[in-house]
């Protein structure tokens, strides 16, 4: 480990043919100021040439590990909580303070490990850290927490630090086959009594557009409703997000198709994955959200 660490940390990645982006990934960690303890890659099924990427630069660093796990033709939400929990039991032996959930298609600068951990190291009572994700390299300032109303006590998937004591103490990655599974892992730690918080200072770039791995930008949009319904969103926050969201590109039928999503899944009363207990929690933290944004208005 890099004796200037204050903790140390360890990272996983699941990674499913990912051929185009894991390099750059992989330089990115490498150049780290502050490289972690150990790096668990886990090659989730790949049929590219991922599991050669990853095998080339292991050779290089001792501190990258390979795993690949068992060849499967579906793409599920719950497979990337199956392949981090695999890599999981590959570190949980090993001493670290901070365990990172790391996609296998973003960048960011060399103090960015150094940045985070050194947030930990603040506040002791932080369980989840994380920065906003740019999807353009050349508007930095443009991410999904650039506005007044951006909640910065969640902490998107795309990179999510968390302290061993929290991951363990919310039962780590939960697999849910529609999605979520960032989502509730940083919610349940703030109903835990931890804390939680995105950090504006420093930002990592993700090289795949959010959603459209395998569908349209609508039919993420439609799905991200639909996720909203089954996590527990409180009906009023999500038809006022769906509206917010029409000033989004696609312009207008981007919001539509959220709120589409979300009125579907309420007809066909789709089957919710989450607590009573989350979900209360879920609901009245949009509820005080939006009292605060209405006192501010």
């Amino acid at each position: 480990m890099n004796a200037a660490a204050p903790l140390g940390y360890v990272l996983i990645t699941p990674a499913r043919n990912e051929e185009a982006f894991i390099g750059d990934t992989i330089r990115a960690v490498a150049a780290q100021t502050v490289r972690p303890a150990h790096w668990i890659i886990v090659s989730d099924g790949s049929t590219d040439s991922t599991d050669e990427i990853v095998a080339t630069h292991a050779a290089e660093h001792d501190w990258i590990e390979l795993v690949r796990m068992p060849d499967r033709r579906d793409r599920q939400f719950a497979a990337k909580a199956n392949a981090f929990n695999a890599g999981y039991e590959k570190l949980k032996h090993l001493d670290f303070d901070i365990i990172g959930n790391l996609d296998a298609d973003i960048t960011f600068g060399p103090d960015y490990f150094a940045f985070l951990v050194d947030r930990f190291v603040q506040d002791p009572r932080l369980g989840v850290v994380g920065t906003p994700f740019v999807e353009d390299a050349e508007k930095p300032d443009q991410h999904s927490y650039a506005h007044d109303g951006a909640n910065l006590d969640h902490v998107s998937g795309a990179c999510q630090l968390f302290r061993r004591a929290c991951f363990e103490a919310v039962g780590g990655y939960v697999p849910i086959k529609g999605g979520a599974i960032d989502w509730v892992a940083v919610t349940t730690a703030r109903m835990r009594g931890w804390k939680t918080r995105t950090f504006l200072e420093k930002v990592c770039y993700h090289h795949r557009k959010i959603g459209t791995a395998e569908q349209s930008p609508l039919m993420a949009r439609f799905h991200y409703g639909r996720k909203a319904y089954y996590v527990g969103g409180h009906p009023a926050w999500e038809l006022l997000r769906g509206i917010f969201q029409m000033r989004l590109h696609p312009f207008v039928v981007g919001g539509l198709s959220f709120i589409a999503g979300y009125t579907f899944a309420a007809i066909t009363r789709m089957p919710r994955p989450v607590s009573a207990e989350l979900m209360a929690f879920h609901r009245n933290e949009q509820m005080a959200r939006l009292k605060r944004l209405f006192r501010s208005a």
